[in-house]
């Protein structure tokens, strides 16, 4: 079931979610919000959906890089982003560290910021502690684009949007961005 995405100025948006206990995680019911979520989230199409961004507050996001999604990438643009297809997979109850001191800066969008980029600095690499849809132990170890999907999905559990991290003046539609930044060489 395809489920509506909750915009920026939605209250669930910027709360802290509540973590799920291994019985609701196991629950026909988490299961069936996955299910939606994943659905929803290749509807819309994303990267990643946390559930605040459906409208349930609980601390669970499912995340899907699709290899059709790089084919309009170019070859340094993969390269300069670090990035590569990410299999469907699922993070509840998720706790985020940053791994080394670099961070890298690029246009972020947001499902719940429909319309909209901006620039926003990020960890390259990070490791995630998590339960999967099973409430099994999961240790992810990401860097480059998977770490910024990873660092931005949990962000929302936090109530945080990319709006609040980003560099302001780099805030721009999405036409606006194709027309006057896309355009530019990456050096410019």
């Amino acid at each position: 079931m395809i489920l509506k995405i909750r915009q920026a100025g939605e209250p669930v948006l910027r709360q802290k979610a509540r973590p799920l206990s291994a019985e609701e995680i196991r629950d026909r019911s988490t299961q069936e919000l996955i299910e939606s979520m994943r659905e929803t989230m290749q509807d819309a199409p994303g990267v990643g959906l946390a559930a605040p961004q459906v409208g349930i507050p609980v601390q669970l996001v499912v995340v899907e890089d699709q290899a059709q999604f790089l084919q309009k990438l170019s070859a340094e643009e993969l390269a300069e982003r670090e990035r590569s297809a990410v299999a469907f997979h699922v993070l509840i109850n998720p706790t985020i560290i940053v791994s080394g001191s670099e961070a890298v800066e690029f246009y972020e969008g947001c499902l719940s910021v429909a319309g909209f980029t901006g620039t926003v600095p990020r960890a390259r690499e990070v490791r995630v502690k998590c339960l999967n849809e099973r409430a099994e132990p999961v240790v992810i170890d990401a860097k480059g684009w998977y770490a910024r999907i990873l660092q931005h999905e949990i962000d929302h559990l936090d109530g945080t949007l990319y709006i609040d991290r980003m560099n302001p003046r780099s805030f721009s539609t999405i036409d606006n961005h194709a027309r006057h930044v896309k355009t530019r060489p990456s050096n410019a």
